[in-house]
């Protein structure tokens, strides 16, 4: 793979896996494309919740909007601009604010792999 750019409007966002909710992740770069890591984009429409086991290590960069992430009992809240680790094997849960948030996140290693394992795992 080369150098390459992305926006918003390159990725087909569709529903996070695992979950009904109004919460959105397109991925642009992923295990298809021979990567060490997944990169893509979130869209939380607003006060939606999000509960997950990290299975991977995963950054999350809020570009607009607002998230608060819990994790054992503390509580971050994040803006624009402003950067979210959450480390493999963390329950976290994630929670959009009234005006949702527009999100891009970086994976390592890859979430969708990590994810289809695990639902192969629980069965």
């Amino acid at each position: 793979m080369k150098v390459r750019k992305f926006a918003i409007s390159d990725a087909s966002l569709e529903r996070s896996p695992g979950q009904d909710g109004n919460i959105f992740v397109g991925n642009l770069v992923d295990q298809r494309h021979g990567g060490p890591i997944t990169i893509g984009f979130g869209r939380y429409a607003p006060n939606q919740n999000l509960e997950e086991t990290m299975s991977v290590d995963d950054v999350m960069i809020v570009l607009e909007g607002k998230l608060s992430v819990t994790s054992d009992g503390d509580t971050i809240t994040a803006g624009p601009g402003e950067i979210v680790y959450m480390p493999k094997g963390e329950t976290v849960t994630i929670r959009s604010h009234e005006q949702g948030a527009l999100t891009a996140y970086v994976t390592y290693p890859h979430w969708q792999e990590a994810h289809e394992a695990r639902a192969r795992g629980s069965r």
